[in-house]
């Protein structure tokens, strides 16, 4: 039988380290695939991008929140993502006073060639690296996907087109 126990605080300071150390190099194969895609794409537009993706269409102050900056942030990169032709705005049909942003088809498959691209980088990085609790190695990260409100990514095929 399985005992959970809480980790002591050295261990739990030897897992954040590790963590912020995976976390690092997935931020660079993030940023590699979306360099490779879309070079003139940053990774907090490309996260925009990604929650209307997930998410569907939504007023900015909603997404200002989703990724964590401002709404005169948003804004800007909204802004460059319209001119990019990534995203587009809409008028609520409830009211026409109120906007909503949601991205379009050249976003959507941004995002899904993106997304792709990292799959195919993650795979080639854990066949190398798998431990042999597999199962447990991806129940762990999915308990820390959901912890940080991150939605699946099988989730983003569900949202309705726009």
């Amino acid at each position: 039988m399985n005992e959970t126990r809480a980790p002591a605080a050295d261990d739990l300071d030897t897992i954040v380290d590790t963590v912020l150390e995976a976390s690092r190099a997935l931020l660079a194969v993030a940023a590699r695939c979306l360099t490779d895609v879309a070079g003139d794409v940053t990774l907090i537009q490309y996260r925009s991008l990604v929650s209307l993706c997930s998410h569907g269409p939504q007023s900015l102050a909603t997404l200002a929140g989703a990724v964590g900056v401002s709404r005169s942030t948003e804004s800007r990169l909204c802004e460059r993502l319209v001119r990019k032709g990534l995203i587009l705005r809409q008028t609520d049909s409830h009211d026409r006073r109120a906007v909503r942003l949601a991205p379009t088809e050249i976003g959507r498959q941004l995002v899904a060639t993106v997304t792709e691209r990292r799959r195919a980088e993650i795979a080639r990085l854990l066949a190398l690296t798998l431990p042999e609790d597999t199962w447990l190695f991806a129940v762990s990260l999915q308990k820390l996907a959901a912890a940080s409100g991150e939605p699946p990514s099988q989730d983003w095929g569900a949202v309705i087109d726009v």
